[in-house]
């Protein structure tokens, strides 16, 4: 009578455990956030421009030209509108944005420059390349970028956030 107690208390451990350890998808979905790559983005003039002229530098520094890519334009302008709705100019969110690209776009490394109250494309390079920090990440090992700029609709300052990724 004792085997046979001991047998059904082992087969119920078993069972309690087998129970315990298996999966379940929906833990998982739940776990694992959907990343959405945003495929479209209207380009001003003024951030083209921008753009352009970062890639002439990097190539008279026989730098290759960076691609744009248009879902890291949309998380510049997402951080461009944090800025303007809280009165700052900082890197808060950085990492977020660097793993959203890393999730959506494949890449191995992300950088960041952000500027404020630049009027013209040259005007804002110039200050970033007369600032060691923001002309290193320029002058990086990055294959692609995204920009964006922002007017603060009270002001009328303008608001810069640049994201470099090596995809």
């Amino acid at each position: 009578m004792t085997t046979k107690l001991l047998r059904t208390l082992l087969l119920s451990l078993v069972v309690c455990i087998l129970a315990s350890c298996s999966s379940n998808s929906s833990d998982e979905e739940i776990n694992e956030p959907t990343v959405q790559k945003v495929s479209n983005f209207s380009y001003s003039a003024f951030e083209i421009e921008t753009m352009d002229l970062i890639n002439s530098y990097r190539v008279s520094k026989g730098l290759n030209p960076l691609l744009k890519i248009n879902h890291m334009s949309f998380k510049s302008e997402e951080h461009d509108n944090y800025m303007i709705e809280n009165n700052v100019v900082n890197h808060n969110n950085f990492v977020e944005r660097s793993d959203n690209i890393i999730k959506t776009l494949g890449a191995k490394t992300v950088s960041e420059n952000v500027a404020y109250n630049y009027n013209t494309p040259q005007s804002v390079l110039n200050a970033w390349l007369a600032s060691p920090g923001h002309k290193a990440v320029i002058e990086g090992n990055f294959t692609h970028f995204g920009l964006a700029v922002r007017e603060h609709p009270t002001t009328g300052r303008k608001y810069f956030t640049n994201l470099f990724a090596r995809i």
